[in-house]
């Protein structure tokens, strides 16, 4: 076997840093030789490997960063020169290498009496597991003189044939030699996308990757038995950054490190704290002068900035730069922003019919006329007293611009325009399955985590004690029962701590009703329903503010005690827990305005009380309709200001802030050290852990949620969700590319379990608005009195149509105002709204057939409402294909070119054979045209003739 120099060592002398290289022939085996001394560094080593990019030789691309706390101390820094440079004749053989730490652990003994034994195991494992990075192919370089005192960073690059080996390992489809040419579009087609891209130029971010192709290069799963059909013309390039921290992480994974029968992996070591923190590194600095150019430059200034907020967003390079999980995400983003433009445009144009016709609105003049001289019942005992209807004219006027048929067409729209979005999305994401080259992939099962690792260890110890086998372990339900009964006990209380929120709520509006009703100022009274519903609502925000992030960490704490499997179990298990949880908390307060006040409040005579003391409250004359949507506006924009984007910008800020200030008082008095400037490493290793998706798909989600289910109350909550998105966008982004630390890559082919969430939404969307219109606003029983109870067509006398009759001689003891005389005048008659017998009838206050011709009227509008709108959107579904002809059509093109290919090199290699054949033929013509004596002399060269063709 032909070998190389394979690792050498820094002195451990000279500025503490370790250095093992690695460079392997062969794809099995590694010999490892002595190690060598480095000659002296060059005169400026930081600006060699471009301030930590690269490695000291400035050559070797630093993929990975393992991060380390220790004890800086005399002793420590002694073993460490001692475990470096201790008598590399004792391991001349790989057989003959003692494990890490072995050696070290008898010098401490007779040196060092008082150890730290946790810290010395910790450095153990450490030693472990990068001697098996080491064999595993990986070079690795030692960083200990860093500003941040007390932390190592552990350097690793990953050479060229562990990143072949990998890529073919992982099944990578990387760009080959053969390019051929994209499908384009002919005649009024190209014409109109001509005029289309001139349009939109301006709005276009100025990277190569967003430019539209024409020619694109036929990829396929790497293979190292194929090399000639990539291009490695330039090896340096050929895997991108993010490319080989994906390679790099997974060698990571699956690489392990035995000590006393535990197996740890990179999740595990980071569990339990042998190192602080892993991650590849960003491309270099994105602001400043003389910053040369990198794709983090070009993101933080075409993508991660407020100023092109009116741009399309480069999704290829962020895809190039975070991986194509990140870069699907932006995508879908972007599509259900640029989706919300048309809803907000219709829901602005609703909103402006009611602003057009709130004056032609009968029900609402007949409302306000004083003339009318209409005497409500009290809304509450003893302290309320009577009063006119006309005192809620601004209420009644202002529902009528929410509640309008308009409404009903927008809200046939919206459930239109949710399966439209769904299918563009669906659509856009095999665009980007093509671009990506990702048709045909499927995701593989995940290593096992930590946790669910440590867990089958301890059932396998337990067995083991008791004599009995261990191979194969895993975790059962019965050892998961505990943990489900847990979930199941702690969300059924979570959701019913939800509904005594609410419950105290309105305990809270009924006894401020009360209250605000005893003031003597008529101001205060004509505006009771206002405040309390004012007030309410932000009480009820706060609580939703404060008790999302508790149930985002019970979620996780569910989750955690479940211990799944893999990292996606985990993932989707955490998603539905903090879904379920989250969207029940937000939308109950809307749910119970909605379907359930003014339902239960009795009448007049007959109330309903709660703790017998607390009366149900009523909704307005005008209906519930406009309260509704004050509650929807106030939660939806409060969580998007507050939530959403004031804590993703505050809080990031203030941990950075505090990171910063724990810096800067271990930091060392030394100026010359303080002055130095900071590796890429130490930057980025103060930075901000990526902590997932999974909160950024969450608000959004939520905020889907708010645009569908409640649009019929709220039409201009696409336009609130429009201007939010757009913020969000570029708040996220420079979030990703400033405030984070570089994610590992991850491939997906689509956004998981968000899309069932999404659809299951637009679903129940169609349902809840069909009973919003039907139960919550006047649409059905507008419609009811125009065609069978209007003497003239019109909806003149709707309102006293709407309103029964009470005899104030039948209060209950104890329940008649207080002020009888508060309007002026004795009040025989009040009226209240509901469909009820009046007073003089036989069956008094007994529900009217009024009442029942207006629920059947309720009822039919649902079922017909979901049935028809079910049905236009499964059409919609049916009649838009989910992949695109041309895509099809390009994928149908790329299988053909690579049986070509692959044709033609079986064409050519049997060329090749029957060319060496017929050679050897003449060979043998002319090996039996010798003598007998010749050709027993060269019957070696024949049979070797023979044989040529076979070695080729």
């Amino acid at each position: 076997m032909r070998v190389n120099k394979k690792y050498s060592c820094l002195p451990a002398e000279e500025k503490g840093i370790h250095i093992i290289n690695i460079r392997a022939i062969e794809d099995i085996g590694y010999d490892q030789h002595e190690s060598t001394l480095l000659n002296s560094l060059s005169k400026n080593p930081d600006a060699d490997c471009k301030y930590g990019l690269y490695f000291r030789d400035g050559k070797r691309k630093v993929d990975y960063i393992l991060v380390y706390h220790y004890k800086k101390s005399s002793a420590g820094r002694t073993l460490a020169r001692r475990v470096h440079h201790n008598d590399s004749s004792a391991r001349s053989t790989k057989q003959d290498q003692p494990l890490p730490g072995k050696g070290v652990q008898l010098e401490m003994g007779e040196s060092e009496p008082h150890v730290d034994y946790h810290e010395d195991d910790k450095r153990f494992r450490r030693e472990e597991y990068e001697g098996n990075l080491v064999e595993a192919g990986l070079e690795l370089e030692r960083d200990e003189d860093t500003k941040i005192h007390g932390v190592g960073f552990v350097k690793i690059h990953a050479p060229w044939n562990v990143l072949c080996r990998e890529a073919e390992f992982l099944k990578l489809k990387m760009p080959t030699k053969k390019m051929y040419q994209i499908n384009q579009t002919h005649g009024l087609l190209k014409k109109i996308n001509s005029v289309i891209q001139k349009i939109t130029e301006p709005i276009q971010p100025k990277v190569a990757e967003h430019k539209p192709q024409t020619v694109k290069r036929l990829s396929y799963p790497f293979s190292r038995e194929k090399q000639h059909l990539f291009d490695l013309s330039d090896r340096d390039s050929f895997f991108d950054s993010k490319t080989r921290s994906t390679i790099v992480y997974e060698i990571l994974k699956r690489t392990t490190c035995t000590k006393a029968k535990y197996s740890m992996g990179i999740t595990s070591l980071l569990a339990n704290g042998v190192y602080s923190a892993a991650y590849p590194l960003h491309d270099g600095d994105y602001e400043g002068e003389n910053v040369e150019p990198n794709d983090r430059k070009l993101l933080c200034e075409e993508w991660a900035s407020y100023g092109v907020f009116y741009k399309y967003q480069p999704i290829d390079l962020v895809r190039k730069y975070f991986g194509e999980k990140i870069g699907l995400y932006f995508a879908w983003l972007g599509v259900y922003t640029q989706m919300l433009i048309p809803a907000s445009i219709v829901g602005i144009i609703v909103f402006l019919y009611g602003c057009a016709t709130v004056d032609e609105n009968i029900p609402s003049m007949e409302m306000c006329d004083q003339r009318n001289n209409i005497t409500m019942c009290p809304l509450c005992d003893r302290t309320c007293s009577y009063w006119k209807m006309s005192s809620a004219c601004a209420t009644a006027r202002a529902s009528h611009l929410f509640d309008n048929p308009a409404t009903v067409f927008f809200s046939v729209f919206m459930a239109l325009w949710a399966a439209t979005f769904m299918e563009h999305w669906k659509r856009k994401q095999m665009r980007l399955n093509y671009r990506w080259d990702l048709t045909g992939f499927e995701e593989e099962e995940d290593h096992p985590r930590a946790e669910y690792e440590a867990k089958v260890l301890e059932k396998s110890l337990r067995k083991e004690h008791k004599h009995k086998e261990t191979d194969k372990e895993k975790l059962t339900w019965k050892d998961r029962f505990p943990a489900y009964l847990t979930n199941f006990v702690g969300i059924i209380f979570m959701v019913g701590l939800t509904f005594a929120i609410v419950f105290g709520v309105i305990i809270y509006r009924i006894s401020t009703a009360a209250a605000l009703a005893i003031s003597s100022t008529p101001s205060g009274r004509s505006s009771v329903r206002v405040t309390v519903t004012a007030t309410a609502v932000i009480i009820n925000l706060v609580v939703i503010i404060i008790l999302d992030e508790v149930y985002g960490c019970i979620a996780r704490w569910l989750t955690q005690i479940e211990v799944p499997k893999t990292d996606k179990n985990f993932e989707e298990r955490l998603i539905f827990k903090a879904f379920l949880l989250k969207f029940v908390h937000a939308s109950t307060p809307i749910f119970y305005v909605a379907f359930f006040k003014g339902r239960f409040v009795g009448r007049p005579g007959d109330y309903v009380y709660i703790f017998h003391s607390f009366r149900m409250e009523e909704c307005a004359p005008g209906g519930c309709l406009m309260e509704l949507c004050i509650q929807l506006s106030i939660i939806m924009l409060g969580k998007q200001l507050i939530q959403n984007n004031l804590f993703e910008i505050g809080i990031p800020k203030m941990k950075k802030f505090i990171r910063y200030m724990k810096l800067k008082r271990r930091r060392s008095l030394d100026h010359e050290e303080h002055m130095k400037k900071k590796q890429r490493y130490e930057v980025d290793y103060n930075l901000e852990p990526f902590a997932g998706l999974t909160p950024e798909y969450m608000e959004m989600i939520i905020q889907f949620g708010f645009v569908t289910l409640f649009v019929a109350s709220f039409p201009l909550a696409p336009l609130f969700a429009l201007l939010n998105n757009i913020i969000e966008i570029r708040l996220d982004a420079k979030k990703f590319v400033t405030e984070l630390r570089r994610p590992v890559a991850v491939r997906a082919k689509d956004i998981g379990i968000w899309y069932n969430i999404l659809r299951g939404i637009g679903k129940l969307a169609v349902i809840i608005n069909a009973f919003v219109i039907s139960f919550t606003s006047d649409f059905i029983p507008r419609l009811v009195y125009l065609y069978m109870y209007s003497e003239n067509g019109t909806m003149h006398g709707f309102v006293n149509h709407t309103l029964s009759s009470f005899n104030v001689s039948d209060f209950q003891a104890g329940t008649a105002p207080n002020d009888p005389m508060d309007l002026g005048y004795e009040v025989q008659i009040c009226r209240y709204k509901d469909y009820r017998e009046p007073p003089w009838s036989e069956n008094k206050y007994d529900i009217s057939k009024d009442f029942w011709a207006v629920l059947a009227a309720r009822l039919a509008f649902v079922i017909v409402f979901q049935n028809l709108v079910m049905f236009m959107s499964d059409f919609v579904d049916w009649i838009i294909p989910d992949i695109p002809k041309d895509i099809s059509q390009q994928i149908h093109k790329e299988k053909v070119l690579m049986v070509e290919v692959f044709m033609r090199e079986e064409q050519g290699k049997l060329q090749m054979l029957d060319t060496w054949k017929d050679k050897d033929k003449k060979k043998g013509e002319n090996c039996n045209n010798h003598s007998p004596r010749l050709s027993r002399s060269h019957s070696g060269s024949l049979s070797s003739c023979h044989s040529y063709p076979l070695d080729v």
